[in-house]
């Protein structure tokens, strides 16, 4: 049965859906594993870096995106295929066959709403969060991993990814505004982790754009690693890069390094896919 991560901040612009393409990418490609992704954000920023935003829009007009979960949670229909919304080998990367994609939709935004409205009205309960975990309960067997890229909220949609997953990610570039929603993350995954009667585990900080020259960055992760309410700051930084900044635009790529640098970012992703997953296999 797949080990389910979620991949979450509170702060724009910090790498948080670069991760998860990333690792998904590296995970495939270089550790042979089966991924499906989830993108849980109305963005669609991973959704369009993945197929490109002609293929998501065409998803889109049928109905074969997440929006179709949750719509048919609001109002009571039955239109959801998770055959044919599922996207078969999604990656822009030349021998990346191993990751499928649920697609995400702009029509997020007001279903969101209508689904923490009846759970205010307390019309579904805990069934509110548990939506997207009963909607693809049926393949979650044929994959090693499934990763969500949840929105940059607490909000219904990120309590349904957090509901169906075993731990979580937290990218952060190491300055204080990117790091001060930390603490409400943890917060809040633990008191949701207590409604659900079971704990999600934090397997660490990811820290991205990181520069190695700046006396800030390095003041930042040495508290961040001295912080008892941290469990884990992953040993390998991502460093800034122009190249990890265009990976985020659709195009097709002859390998990993094409994609995302040959200057220690590939080795870097590397290794923080091959931590990840140590952390996985060791506590989920």
């Amino acid at each position: 049965m797949a080990k389910v991560i979620a991949t979450i901040s509170l702060k724009g612009g910090v790498g948080k859906t670069t991760i998860t393409a990333a690792v998904a990418e590296f995970m495939s490609l270089e550790f042979g594993q089966r991924v499906l992704l989830i993108d849980l954000d109305s963005q669609i920023n991973l959704t369009t870096m993945m197929i490109s935003e002609e293929k998501w829009l065409t998803l889109n007009n049928h109905g074969l995106t997440l929006a179709t979960i949750f719509s048919d949670a609001a109002h009571g229909s039955r239109n959801f295929d998770l055959k044919q919304t599922i996207q078969r080998g999604v990656s822009p990367v030349k021998g990346v066959n191993g990751i499928d994609m649920i697609s995400s939709s702009l029509d997020l935004i007001g279903l969101q709403e209508e689904i923490s409205a009846l759970r205010v009205a307390g019309q579904m309960g805990l069934d509110s969060v548990r939506i997207l975990e009963q909607a693809v309960a049926p393949v979650k067997d044929f994959y090693d991993y499934i990763l969500l890229d949840c929105p940059p909220n607490i909000g219904p949609i990120t309590l349904n990814g957090l509901a169906m997953s075993d731990g979580y990610i937290i990218p952060t570039i190491p300055d204080v505004l990117s790091t001060y929603g930390i603490p409400q993350i943890q917060k809040e995954v633990r008191s949701f982790s207590r409604q659900l009667g079971r704990t999600i585990v934090e397997l660490g900080l990811v820290i991205t754009k990181y520069k190695s020259n700046s006396a800030i960055h390095k003041t930042t992760v040495k508290n961040l690693r001295r912080d008892s309410n941290i469990q884990n700051v992953l040993p390998v930084y991502l460093p800034e890069a122009n190249s990890i900044a265009a990976s985020a635009e659709f195009q097709y790529y002859a390998s990993l390094k094409a994609k995302y640098g040959n200057a220690g970012q590939f080795d870097a992703l590397r290794e923080i896919t091959k931590h990840i997953m140590t952390e996985a296999q060791a506590k989920l």
